[in-house]
């Protein structure tokens, strides 16, 4: 028992590692996006204590507002830009047994993107399914392995990265953060250079 405690603990400090080193690369193609107001609300996230450990709204909101400040604050474009960010519902998981029933963390967010005049970029906020990293930790389940505050700063990492990859997403089709004049690709030419990749 005392070898599947060390073995968890190790496991849980390489995951941390890689989730921390993460965000040390080179910043993604993102135009003139500079991030302004990043606002997180937490007030109606749903989670259920009888499969998952609770969070307070505070800690929601600070961790995945420091996330994504940590994550998008590296962009140093000429135009600001504002985010809203709605948690909707969480699950931290608990221990579960090994192999059979190793439970996973999750988030549920909704972003929306304003510009300096707070236009709405995308008017329907976009959903994002969080699910933690699948790693070795996965054969026990981080229930085991870390704590709530570890699993939730993994979530908000998570979120943090997927907000990003929509925003670059969306500058490359819509030319969101692009200079005016540009004209966003074909969706047959985005596709073709994909391929092309």
């Amino acid at each position: 028992m005392r070898r599947i405690a060390v073995m968890g603990l190790a496991l849980g400090l390489l995951c941390a590692c890689a989730q921390q080193d993460d965000v040390l690369g080179p910043p993604a193609e993102l135009g003139n996006f500079s991030l302004g107001l990043n606002y997180v609300y937490a007030g109606k996230a749903q989670t259920s204590s009888a499969v998952g450990r609770e969070a307070t709204e505070e800690q929601l909101t600070e961790v995945l507002t420091a996330a994504i400040d940590r994550r998008l604050g590296r962009y140093e474009g000429d135009e600001v830009y504002q985010l809203g960010v709605s948690i909707e519902g969480y699950i931290l998981a608990r221990a579960g047994v090994p192999v059979v029933a190793a439970p996973k963390s999750a988030m549920i967010i909704r972003v929306r993107v304003f510009d300096s005049d707070d236009n709405k970029l995308n008017e329907t906020p976009e959903q994002m399914t969080i699910l933690e990293d699948i790693d070795g930790e996965a054969l026990f389940g981080t229930g085991w392995t870390q704590s709530a505050d570890q699993q939730l700063a993994g979530l908000a990492q998570n979120a943090a990265k997927a907000i990003e990859d929509f925003l670059v997403e969306q500058n490359i089709r819509q030319g969101w953060f692009m200079p005016e004049g540009y004209v966003p690709p074909k969706p047959e030419e985005t596709r073709a250079d994909a391929e092309s990749r």
